[in-house]
Parts: structure tokens; C-alpha cells; sequence
């Protein structure tokens, strides 16, 4: 084993960090987005929105990520080529981040929906008593409440999909770990590069669950 070539490969392999934490940090924000907008279709009383939202959780739940990104990076093109009628080049990022948020929102959902039902029924009843709608009592008392509670579940699932983001070497996206493999296969020594790399995915995913852990003990009441 000679780590030695490591040093001088690090701005390369920071390039390829820069590509995993900007899809870890749309793919959150759009996850969160969904998730929350599915929750609220879940809990509605319209069986047929409820119906759908359920369908689409079950559905993304049962089926392996890898499977997704493979998917999404043919199917992204075809759909827009057959939105648009022209052939509209997708970059591997594009089609990445759309299946780790279309996936990762099924996630999402269940901790948003969990967050919803932790909260009281009295809550809502207090605010629409004040002449607030639906909208308003769950974006001004509901979903505030319920964000705080389920903040660590959240940040826990984040974690979770940063690890996922290893899998997008199946299209070959240049993220951290395509980067570190390319990398010690170029120079002849892809055993040590993996072993760096897999050092780095654990003190990172270690680290922050650590810090998930405080945080939870923080915010609860």
C-alpha cells in the first residue's frame, strides 16, 4: 500500500466532492419540497389525491436507487424530446438529480407526514377558530412545529442520501468516488484510492450523524 500519490491527486478529487455536495444539497432542497407537498396529499381528505401520493411513496420505496438513476438518465432526453419535439442534451448531473429527488421524496414523506400527525389536532382546530384556511394553519402553525420535531429524521435521511451519491459512477458523473476510482486507476493504484475514499465517506457521514445527535438532543422539548 503507498498513500503517497494521495496529496498531489486532492484538487481533483476536491472537484469531484464539489459535484457530490452540489447534487447532495439540490437533491435535499427538491426532496424536502416534494416530500412535503406528497405528506400533505397523504394526509388529505380527497381519497384520490390521497390515492395518488400513496401510490407514488409506495411505488419509489419499492425499488432500488441504482435502478432509478439508470432510468431517469435515459428517460430525462426522451421525455423532453418528446415535450419539445427536438433532441435537448441532458447531462448526467441533470438526470441524477432528478431521480435522487424523485426518489428520495417518498423518504421525505413519511418523515414529513410523521412530523404532521405528531402535532395535535387541537392545533388546527385553534388556528381555522382564528379565521385562518387549511393553506395558512399548516404553513403558519402546523408545518413549523412539525419541522422542528423532525429536523434530526431529516438531517438523518440527508446523510443517508450523501452516501447515495456514490451510485451516480453508474452514469458516469464525476462525482467523489468516480473521481478517486478514475484517479488510482490512471496512476496504478486504485486499492489505495478506494480505501481514501471510503476513510472520507466515513469521517464525513460519522461526523455529522454526531452532530445530528446533538442537535436532537437540542430541540427536544
Amino acid at each position: 500500500m503507498d498513500f503517497s500519490s494521495i496529496p498531489a491527486a486532492l484538487p481533483a478529487l476536491w472537484e469531484g466532492m464539489q459535484t457530490t455536495l452540489l447534487l447532495l444539497a439540490l437533491g435535499v432542497l427538491g426532496s424536502v419540497l416534494l416530500g412535503t407537498l406528497l405528506a400533505i396529499l397523504r394526509l388529505s381528505h380527497n381519497p384520490l389525491l390521497a390515492g395518488i401520493a400513496s401510490a407514488y411513496v409506495n411505488y419509489f420505496r419499492s425499488i432500488p436507487l441504482l435502478l432509478v438513476i439508470i432510468w431517469f438518465y435515459f428517460a430525462v432526453p426522451f421525455v423532453l424530446r418528446w415535450i419539445t419535439g427536438e433532441d435537448t442534451p441532458v447531462g448526467a448531473f441533470a438526470s441524477c438529480l432528478v431521480a435522487f429527488v424523485m426518489f428520495e421524496a417518498a423518504f421525505y414523506c413519511e418523515i414529513v407526514r410523521a412530523g404532521i400527525q405528531s402535532i395535535p389536532h387541537g392545533q388546527m382546530s385553534a388556528a381555522q377558530a382564528l379565521g385562518m384556511t387549511y393553506g395558512q394553519s399548516m404553513r403558519l402553525v402546523i408545518l413549523p412545529q412539525a419541522f422542528r420535531k423532525m429536523t434530526p429524521l431529516l438531517l438523518q435521511q440527508s446523510i443517508i442520501l450523501f452516501q447515495d451519491t456514490s451510485l451516480v459512477y453508474s452514469v458516469g458523473l464525476m462525482d467523489f468516488l468516480n473521481a478517486a476510482r478514475s484517479h488510482g486507476d490512471i496512476i496504478g493504484q486504485p486499492h489505495e484510492f478506494l480505501i481514501f475514499a471510503g476513510l472520507v465517506y466515513f469521517v464525513v457521514s460519522f461526523a455529522a450523524s454526531q452532530l445530528v445527535k446533538r442537535l436532537q438532543k437540542r430541540l427536544t422539548v
